[in-house]
């Protein structure tokens, strides 16, 4: 079932919005604000946004921005001014498709559909490529991870360790599960490789590495990220 994120300070657009979704099988969360809907995006497997522009402590437009920094979900914008149409379909937003409110609820629904729809048929590597734990994000497509909003430089043995370890958060791997599945090779059972890559890994993205926020230590069992 697809999720729709309904972002919008006024409840009662919210309600009709959510309403139609519902009636057409989608799945809804709601956000009165950006930051709320950063949360979600954050925290929740969500297929589509619907952005409205004006909105308190974080407007639309900047929303938009931060989403667009973590996630390639389709954003349809929504704005009760003609104006703003040249800020929303500026390259530098990141939004798919826009509508001005007034707006019928079965249009809004059509282009939902549409969004979803193209999603679809770009296939889903693009969207499941993307892991976030916390303030860090990876992008395994792009070969990138971002802490913070900062890029980190990463060696392409640590990358893949911190693939793996994010693919499965809370579970612990051990030295050798590590080893064979990153290097593809057998375990030699005297071998610290995998315990100096961890450690190079921790002085890139922890703050501590001593006292590691994102790559724990499961004594005599392995490493585990949370």
């Amino acid at each position: 079932m697809n999720t729709v994120l309904v972002v919008d300070d006024e409840s009662e657009i919210r309600d009709i919005i959510h309403v139609y979704l519902r009636n057409e099988g989608y799945q809804v969360i709601e956000a009165a604000d950006g930051e709320e809907a950063l949360k979600a995006i954050q925290t929740s497997s969500i297929q589509l946004v619907i952005l409205d522009i004006m909105m308190p402590k974080m407007d639309g437009i900047k929303t938009c921005l931060k989403i667009r920094e973590i996630s390639n979900t389709p954003i349809i914008m929504l704005s009760a001014k003609e104006e703003d149409i040249d800020k929303i379909t500026g390259l530098t937003t990141g939004a798919d498709d826009y509508m001005i409110k007034p707006f019928n609820p079965l249009e809004l629904l059509a282009r939902v559909k549409a969004q979803l729809r193209r999603q679809s048929l770009l296939g889903k590597e693009e969207f499941s490529s993307l892991m976030i734990i916390k303030d860090l994000l990876i992008d395994e497509s792009k070969h990138l991870v971002r802490l913070k909003g900062r890029d980190i430089s990463l060696t392409p043995l640590e990358f893949s360790i911190l693939v793996l370890l994010a693919s499965r958060p809370g579970q612990v791997f051990s030295s050798q599960q590590i080893y064979e599945n990153v290097w593809k090779e057998p375990y030699g059972y005297s071998d610290n490789t995998v315990m100096v890559h961890i450690r190079n890994l921790r002085e890139k993205i922890e703050e501590f590495p001593r006292d590691p926020q994102y790559i724990k230590t499961v004594w005599g069992v392995g490493y585990k990220i949370d």
